[in-house]
C-alpha cells in the first residue's frame, strides 16, 4: 500500500485519539487495491475476502475517517448511490464521465475545466474548497453499433 495513504490516515487517526486496528488495515487495504470506485456494501464484500470478520460497523466507521482524513472522496455518479473514489491524492482535480447506457464510468483531467472552474468562482466572489464536474451521456458505441462492447463485458462477468 502506498506510504502516504498509511501515514495520512495514522495522523488522523492519531489526531481523533483512535488507534490502527487489523479491521482496519484490512479495509485500507481492500479500498485502495484499485483505483475503481465502489460502493461501501461492495468494500465489505472486498475486505471479507481478506478477512471474513471484519464487521460491516467497522467499514462504515472506517469509510467515515477515510473521508474525514482526505484519503476517500464520497462521489456522486447518480444512480441514488454514495460512491466512494480512492485516487484522489494521485489525480485530485479529475471529473467524471457516466455513461447512461452501459453505467461506465471513465475519469478525466483537463486543464480547460480547472481553468473554466476557477474563472466561473472568482467571476462569482468564490474561493472553491473543492471542484467535481460530472458529466452523463450516451456511448457512442451503442448508438453507432446497437451494442456496447464494456456492457457485455459486464453482462458476461455478471452470470
Amino acid at each position: 500500500m502506498d506510504e502516504r495513504i498509511t501515514q495520512r490516515l495514522e495522523a488522523h487517526l492519531a489526531s481523533q485519539g483512535l488507534r490502527r486496528t487489523k479491521q482496519r488495515d484490512v479495509i485500507v487495504e481492500a479500498a485502495f487495491a484499485s483505483d475503481e470506485h465502489f460502493k461501501a456494501e461492495e468494500l465489505l464484500e472486498k475486505a471479507r475476502k481478506l478477512d471474513n470478520t471484519v464487521s460491516r460497523a467497522t467499514v462504515y466507521r472506517t469509510l467515515t475517517l477515510l473521508v474525514e482524513c482526505g484519503l476517500l472522496r464520497e462521489v456522486d455518479l447518480g444512480r441514488d448511490q454514495t460512491y466512494y473514489d480512492p485516487n484522489f491524492l494521485d489525480k485530485p482535480q479529475h471529473n467524471h464521465l457516466i455513461c447512461l447506457d452501459c453505467d461506465r464510468v471513465v475519469e478525466f483531467e483537463d486543464d480547460h475545466t480547472a481553468l473554466l472552474h476557477d474563472c466561473i468562482t472568482r467571476r462569482l466572489g468564490f474561493q472553491p474548497s473543492m471542484k467535481s464536474m460530472r458529466i452523463e451521456a450516451h456511448c457512442d458505441e451503442l448508438l453507432r453499433l446497437g451494442k456496447c462492447s464494456y456492457r457485455d463485458a459486464k453482462l458476461a462477468a455478471a452470470v
